[in-house]
């Protein structure tokens, strides 16, 4: 609604003073104003007072606080071959100083010796077996055209007691028994029953891995040598039958070619490559994640590493045991 506001000019000659004077009203002067301009005046004045109090009474403001610095590696992530590196590095620690305590889950021990040694004696003994025919045909004829059949049984005794036996017997194993421990860990990681042994008490080192470890060092020297005289049979049974080199020649040739040494070496081997490999599969195993298809990845990635490091040791090593001029052979012509 609009108000009306009404004016009346003043005279300074009243008409009421006269009778013959006609009344004349003038019209009223009117202004309207909008209750919407009175009402915004009103609210800006309000507006002004209250802004005015708010500026005045305002606290100062308080300084935003520094950022704290950022930590130089916090948002780096090792890569996962160098993180698994270093879990085997630490699982074989934490294995070594378990083992020297005497923190041993016995009955679990013996179900691995079981497993990695009887169990894995046949498949080993007849690549062993193989592996020595075959090396037999590649130089015997060779040595036989030269007139050193005699020297036959000294190289292969040699050849089969520092090398062929505990790399074959520790391939063999890595491909049986590393796979094994591998896959079976990592199901359980994946399961999260490894979380269910912490619960109820069990730490997963000395019931899991301690035992692999233990099975693998005590069970491998003990293959190879088995490994080692198979390999030796075989060979000097072809070398007879195939290039007329007698058995007696052969085993007689070995006999004075082979030194206590040789034999040492070669248990020192395999006692190395057992480790290896169950180290890396067991550390390969507890550090599995995704599902069935990081369980399979984990055991490829587990036996393709561990014949590298059986390889890289088997370099090592024999460069320790055998540097210079050997004169083994010298008693075997």
């Amino acid at each position: 609604m609009e108000s009306l506001i009404l004016l009346r000019p003043f005279s300074s000659s009243s008409p009421f003073l006269s009778p013959n004077t006609s009344l004349s009203i003038p019209k009223p002067i009117t202004r309207r104003i909008s209750p919407h301009h009175r009402h915004s005046s009103s609210s800006c004045a309000v507006h002004l007072s209250l802004s005015y109090d708010i500026t005045n009474n305002a606290p100062e403001p308080v300084p935003a606080p520094a950022p704290a610095p950022v930590p130089l590696f916090s948002n780096w992530t090792p890569p996962r071959p160098l993180w698994r590196g270093l879990s085997a590095l630490i699982l074989a620690g934490q294995v070594a100083r378990r083992a020297l305590s005497g923190r041993i889950h016995r009955r679990n021990t013996l179900q691995q010796l079981e497993r990695v040694g009887p169990r894995s004696t046949g498949v080993c003994l007849l690549t062993a077996a193989f592996v020595g025919m075959a090396f037999t045909i590649q130089f015997v004829r060779e040595f036989t055209r030269l007139g050193l059949h005699r020297s036959v049984g000294g190289v292969l005794a040699l050849a089969l007691s520092r090398e062929l036996s505990p790399v074959v017997t520790s391939v063999v194993a890595a491909g049986r028994v590393g796979s094994a421990f591998a896959a079976e860990l990592g199901t359980m990681q994946v399961s999260e029953q490894t979380d269910t042994l912490r619960v109820l008490g069990a730490h997963p080192i000395d019931y899991l891995v301690t035992p692999r470890v233990i099975a693998c060092c005590l069970s491998l020297p003990v293959l190879t040598l088995l490994c080692f005289a198979v390999g030796l049979a075989s060979s000097a049974i072809l070398a007879d039958a195939v290039f007329g080199v007698s058995i007696n020649i052969i085993l007689d040739s070995a006999r004075r070619a082979l030194r206590p040494w040789d034999i040492i070496s070669a248990m020192i081997k395999s006692q190395v490559f057992g480790a290896i490999i169950a180290v890396i599969s067991c550390a390969w195993g507890v550090t599995t994640h995704g599902g069935a298809k990081g369980v399979g990845e984990t055991t490829t990635s587990a036996v393709v590493l561990s014949l590298v490091g059986i390889f890289i040791a088997d370099f090592a090593l024999s460069y320790c045991f055998f540097q210079g001029a050997g004169d083994s052979l010298k008693y075997a012509m």
